[in-house]
């Protein structure tokens, strides 16, 4: 567990939130109340991620009223572009000809197992739909 305790200047340093904005933010309720009070006030790596979070969503161009739902979960996360150099590993599964399910198992989070189960079902349910089309053109 991350113990690490940062000043407001240390988390500007840290994050690369200027201090004005930390506070912006702490009165927006986009990030938590530091811990401790007055001049024992501290951060803690808690709020280094919420700060980095903000700061990711923000350069992606969201708006801070997105940003807010987002966190209060009201909102599904953004699909953020990947960052130039960035490798992702996708599995191709050819199911017919002209039909192609591409699949990231980063992303999914579901074992071989699962992921073969996933497969299996989808191609029953493509050769449901195809042989239900083929019949309605008999």
């Amino acid at each position: 567990m991350d113990d690490a305790r940062y000043t407001l200047f240390e988390l500007e340093d840290a994050t690369g939130v200027p201090a004005r904005t930390i506070r912006y933010y702490i009165q927006r309720e986009l990030v938590d109340r530091p811990e401790g009070e007055k001049r024992g006030a501290y951060y803690t790596a808690t709020h280094v991620e919420q700060l980095l979070r903000i700061r990711r969503w923000s350069e992606e161009g969201l708006s801070l009223e997105r940003i807010a739902r987002l966190l209060s979960a009201e909102d599904a996360p953004p699909a953020l572009a990947p960052q130039p150099g960035t490798l992702s590993v996708r599995t191709h599964v050819h199911l017919r000809p002209g039909l192609e399910l591409v699949i990231s198992p980063d992303e999914i989070g579901l074992d071989q197992a699962e992921l073969r189960q996933l497969i299996r079902s989808i191609l029953d349910a493509t050769d449901r739909a195809v042989g239900a089309r083929s019949k309605r053109k008999e």
